[in-house]
């Protein structure tokens, strides 16, 4: 892991809030099915980054959707061997499908992404942003009813090309599951690990970057899925604090 990445690590624990399109409320699969959501996030690992996420139901009546996604990722220390300017700046864009179970209650959510940048790839010194810098499979399972919450996210970040002098891999994972204790509210516990699974820097090895444990309140507005979310904890690695704030509107 390059120099900056590893001493931002060391700073403060981390959080990424839900990249996946919440699972459709019971009973509203034909008005809902199709969507698209955009969100603005903020935290201490990942600094901030608009994401969104749609999906689209070809046939109202099966329980299979299209889904796509994108993270804009605006981190400076995410710009490894490039300019001070943004100009290399890492993005990530995928697709697969989402597929809806337990009469919506249950959503399964496969997709393959692929980043364009150089944090996976790597880049030597003020060199330009590469093309599939990597490839990210991934897999989202969300539960909603009336009173619970879940979801379960893997994603591995695995680099696509051999540009510069380090390549890195990531594994990504993270649970919650939460009570809504009121019409608009709902609150929960979180953990989540990020692991550099491997590095071809000189005497580097895997090593975990984070493991987080916290917990969130939100709140959302009655009939839509736009959401305020709050989540604070540690890293428990180190005992530093963190902190993330989500807003989403579809």
């Amino acid at each position: 892991m390059s120099t900056s990445i590893s001493t931002h690590v060391r700073r403060a624990a981390a959080l990424l809030v839900l990249l996946a399109t919440p699972v459709v409320a019971q009973g509203s699969a034909q008005k809902r099915a199709s969507s698209f959501t955009v969100a603005l996030n903020q935290d201490n690992f990942f600094g901030f980054y608009p994401t969104f996420a749609g999906t689209y139901t070809p046939k109202k009546s099966k329980n299979v959707d299209f889904a796509f996604y994108g993270t804009l990722w605006t981190i400076p220390a995410f710009n490894v061997g490039g300019t001070p300017n943004g100009a290399n700046l890492w993005t990530e864009f995928g697709v697969g499908a989402r597929f809806r179970v337990a009469e919506d209650r249950l959503a399964i959510k496969p997709q393959l992404g692929i980043t364009h940048g150089s944090l996976l790839s790597g880049a030597p010194t003020g060199g330009s942003p590469n093309v599939l810098d990597g490839i990210v499979p991934s897999l989202t399972v969300n539960y909603a009813d009336k009173r619970a919450e879940g979801e379960v996210y893997g994603g591995y970040y695995r680099a696509a090309r051999d540009v510069g002098p380090v390549q890195l891999d990531f594994l990504h994972y993270w649970a919650n599951a939460g009570v809504k204790f009121a019409s608009i509210a709902s609150a929960g516990v979180h953990v989540e690990q990020l692991r550099n699974s491997r590095t071809t820097a000189a005497n580097g090895s895997p090593s975990d970057t984070y493991r987080w444990v916290g917990g969130y309140v939100q709140f959302v507005l009655p009939g839509s899925n736009a959401f305020a979310r709050m989540t604070m904890g540690s890293n428990v690695l180190d005992g530093a604090t963190g902190a993330s704030t989500s807003f989403r509107r579809d």
